[in-house]
């Protein structure tokens, strides 16, 4: 598989979809509207389906576009972004399956290649990082508009730069996007420094929650649906909860659950050598050496026994 597959394929296709992760971060959102913003420079016939979404990217240029759910069977094409496994497109995976061709084009070391064109870099730090290099061969002219969806996904994915899978490609393309206009400062504050209410008073109840274990190498704590139903959260609220671990001296893993409908989504980031990706593999989960996710169907204090014995096996 090339990208001239990919080009031929966009161009061939009158109806596409674009699909990504459940609970969108930064990059999952960015690098679907970016795609969308491009194809529709291309004048195609194109739907981004994202059910929920925070409200910290509504900034982003056509998010009012998104829609929760196609408006038609069966389309030409279907894009998966900044997603590792067809089980995890929000519920929509028969969008995906009932294309007539489908491409995947993601990031994430446990890509299952789960589309007919796989475009996977587990090297990038971030989808919308592939994704300049898609569209440039694509001939899409990358303005303004798109360039502040793929430096979002660049800032989210990478910490605002900080993470160990950034690379001199970030920086050049960060400094390419900037010289047509694009305002890095605004993003940086608006997507990392910004934070809501809900998330404030959620970052309360998880510090006092959190406790340290394995002599202080392990970070744990949790958010309920209680939680969030007393503190009235919206969609997204809950982002960056996990980091609070990781960032304390000596932490290596920091693990941050949060209740869905029974059972509970896990959060891991590591710090310097536990490839947390492996740990959540082990509960059919996955996502990058230094950050990763799963789902344990089980109550919390069950959830959290499986997921700590699971960690301490790699420290």
């Amino acid at each position: 598989m090339t990208l001239d597959d990919i080009k031929e394929e966009i161009i061939r296709a009158n109806s596409i979809v674009i699909l990504t992760h459940e609970s969108p971060d930064g990059d999952a959102v960015g690098s679907s509207l970016a795609m969308y913003n491009a194809l529709k420079q291309l004048s195609k016939n194109v739907d981004i389906v994202i059910p929920e979404f925070s409200k910290t990217f509504q900034f982003l240029p056509n998010s009012d576009k998104i829609i929760k759910e196609g408006t038609i069977d069966g389309y030409d094409l279907a894009i998966a972004l900044d997603c590792a496994d067809i089980k995890r497109l929000n519920g929509f995976a028969n969008y995906f399956e009932d294309a007539n061709v489908t491409i995947n084009i993601d990031h994430h070391q446990s890509n299952k290649m789960f589309a007919d064109y796989n475009f996977v870099n587990p090297v990038a730090p971030a989808c919308c990082q592939i994704l300049i290099q898609v569209l440039e061969f694509l001939g899409v002219k990358i303005d303004n508009k798109i360039g502040t969806c793929l430096l979002t996904g660049i800032i989210t994915d990478t910490g605002g730069f900080k993470y160990p899978g950034t690379s001199t490609e970030t920086f050049e393309f960060t400094s390419w996007l900037l010289s047509i206009g694009v305002n890095v400062s605004d993003i940086y504050r608006r997507v990392l420094e910004v934070k809501t209410k809900a998330n404030f008073y959620l970052t309360k109840r998880a510090i006092d929650r959190l406790e340290f274990l394995e002599d202080g190498k392990i970070a744990f704590t949790y958010i309920t649906k209680k939680d969030e139903e007393e503190l009235e959260t919206n969609p997204g609220d809950h982002e960056g909860l996990v980091e609070i671990g990781r960032a304390i001296e000596g932490v290596e893993v920091s693990i941050f659950l949060r209740e869905a409908d029974g059972f509970f989504k896990c959060s891991l980031r590591s710090t310097s050598y536990v490839n947390v990706s492996d740990i959540c593999m082990m509960f059919n989960g996955g996502g990058h050496m230094r950050a990763a996710g799963c789902s344990i169907h089980a109550g919390l204090e069950e959830a959290k026994e499986r997921i700590i014995n699971e960690t301490k096996k790699s420290l």
